[in-house]
């Protein structure tokens, strides 16, 4: 029976109907800036632009933040309007969708659900899915099923030390993988290191602007000197935080997604397989690193599978 998948995003909710893992009708709206009943009844949008409820088996929503899976919960996500707190989310669009069954989870655990069943981890048991963007997010999955872990947090990557103090992490927390690796994180980085007098092209083509990971792919074939670097440290700390894993649960491939690892393409993915590789207890393990393959629906997808998905664990 169908589902609807819904990628609660911070600018747009992506939905997308999916039938035996194909996608058969998406839609699209913008994400409301008026708070929490602004934001589900953009939802019920986008479900009702995908044919509504009917024919469906439920709903299910990948959302930012912190989720707790088991109730619907998503108890903080501060770039959602309203979502400081903690918002029962199934249960508000459920009573929206006349008691339709909805299921809660985050959006890079639901990323990394759709790659281990559709995309690039099909066929596995243990990956872990890695999206480099704006953050690091990371969703793992042992013994074929998602893991969350008591607290939500299990797959957190990005959350990761690589190096005792270093930079402080978008969390408040120093030497963290994703201060490293994260755009916004490297952004600020570049930006530090222009105004003590390091010119870079990264800040030239950005200006003002938000430094997107087009701008980095830029500076990076530029061959600027603070591109080249940031990007060196990027794989360096990813090969650290993503090696650890590996020795810690035994994966046996690992699926790098995400805004800056697409703009940076197949290279990028490939340097940090070998910086893993290098770091690796057991040379001859079977792990492999490869890029995501599901592409822009990739967490709608996702979301659509928790439909069916087994209770939290």
């Amino acid at each position: 029976m169908p589902a609807i998948g819904i990628d609660l995003g911070g600018t747009k909710v992506q939905g997308v109907l999916v039938d035996a893992g194909e996608v058969i009708g998406d839609a699209k709206v913008p994400t409301p800036a008026g708070g929490v009943d602004e934001v589900v009844a953009a939802i019920g949008d986008c479900v009702d632009r995908l044919g509504g409820t009917d024919k469906v088996a439920g709903v299910g929503i990948g959302a930012p933040g912190v989720v707790d899976a088991a109730t619907g919960t998503v108890v903080m996500a501060p770039n959602l309007p309203g979502f400081a707190e903690p918002v029962p989310l199934a249960a508000l669009l459920a009573d929206r969708l006349d008691g339709m069954r909805v299921a809660v989870d985050n959006d890079v655990n639901v990323s990394a659900l759709a790659e281990h069943r559709l995309g690039a981890g099909r066929g596995s048991s243990n990956l872990l899915g890695v999206w480099v963007g704006t953050g690091v997010g990371g969703g793992l999955v042992l013994d074929g099923r998602l893991r969350r872990g008591p607290g939500g947090a299990a797959g957190e990557i990005g959350h990761v030390g690589v190096t005792s103090g270093g930079r402080r992490c978008g969390c408040g927390q120093d030497g963290h993988l994703e201060a490293y690796a994260g755009r916004a994180m490297m952004e600020q980085e570049a930006r530090r290191r222009a105004a003590a007098g390091t010119p870079t092209l990264l800040v030239e083509l950005a200006g003002g602007k938000r430094m997107k990971s087009s701008i980095f792919a830029k500076a990076l074939e530029a061959g600027d000197g603070v591109a080249v670097e940031l990007l060196d440290e990027a794989v360096a700390a990813l090969g650290m935080a993503l090696a650890s894993a590996t020795a810690l649960v035994d994966l046996e491939l690992i699926v790098v997604g995400g805004g800056l690892a697409e703009k940076l393409g197949a290279g990028f993915v490939g340097r940090i397989e070998q910086a893993v590789r290098s770091r690796l207890l057991v040379p001859s393990s079977p792990l492999r690193v490869v890029p995501a393959s599901l592409g822009d629906l990739t967490g709608a997808l996702g979301a659509a599978l928790l439909v069916e998905e087994p209770a939290a664990a």
